[in-house]
């Protein structure tokens, strides 16, 4: 549901999964004035919200024609998953020889928590989880620029990680991929631990390709602002 006063990470999210899901069509017009009655703002940060989409490769804009929605294809989102997967192994084996005690301790006892959210097909609260686990990788490495350079890539492919769990038996295979990477931290295996990011990163990126250059479905509930 679309509440007064979204803000622009709101709007992102909201505009950039529609995108993914195919609710709105690549080279289908993204209305400013529509946008902003749709979400109860001004049309400066329905801007803004457009310029973060338009940098993470979900929307075009040309002069004088206005946003649309652009052409997502496999090979670009491979390209991307693949810098992805190279950087989340890293931050693993990083986080394998670098973490301290009580991140480690904080990271498995949040993993372990997760596990009922898996069971009972939490699939909002698990994407919070599994947002917050990478996160505690990425912080876990103790090397700034590579965080920074993780935290950038994975922005541009937030909506696509967020898709992978509508798809059946997603929650339970995502846990059990980060019971892999936890594991070999926990123990201080950093070759193991970068393996197992990296295969995990790879598996969503399969998962995620369904959503790439496909015929969306299209709806004729909730679409957001734009011309039909």
């Amino acid at each position: 549901m679309i509440r007064s006063g979204t803000t622009v990470d709101q709007m992102v999210r909201a505009i950039g999964d529609r995108i993914v899901t195919g609710f709105l069509r690549p080279g289908e017009k993204l209305d400013e004035a529509s946008l902003a009655a749709r979400f109860d703002v001004s049309r400066t940060p329905v801007r803004e919200a457009l310029g973060r989409l338009s940098a993470m490769g979900l929307v075009e804009r040309r002069p004088n024609r206005g946003a649309t929605v652009a052409v997502v294809t496999q090979e670009h989102l491979a390209s991307m998953f693949e810098s992805m997967a190279e950087l989340e192994a890293i931050c693993a084996r990083f986080s394998a020889e670098r973490m301290t005690a009580g991140e480690r301790r904080a990271l498995e006892i949040e993993h372990q928590a997760s596990a009922r959210l898996v069971q009972l097909g939490a699939e909002e609260d698990y994407e919070y989880f599994n947002t917050e686990f990478h996160t505690r990788l990425y912080r876990g490495a103790h090397s700034k620029h590579i965080h920074e350079l993780t935290v950038m890539t994975r922005s541009r492919l937030a909506p696509f990680r967020r898709a992978q769990f509508m798809l059946p038996g997603r929650l339970a295979k995502s846990w059990q991929e980060h019971d892999v990477i936890v594991t070999a931290i926990m123990r201080g295996d950093g070759a193991a631990a970068g393996q197992a990011a990296k295969d995990h990163v790879s598996i969503v990126s399969e998962a995620s390709a369904v959503f790439a250059a496909v015929d969306p479905i299209r709806s004729g509930t909730d679409s957001i602002g734009m011309s039909s």
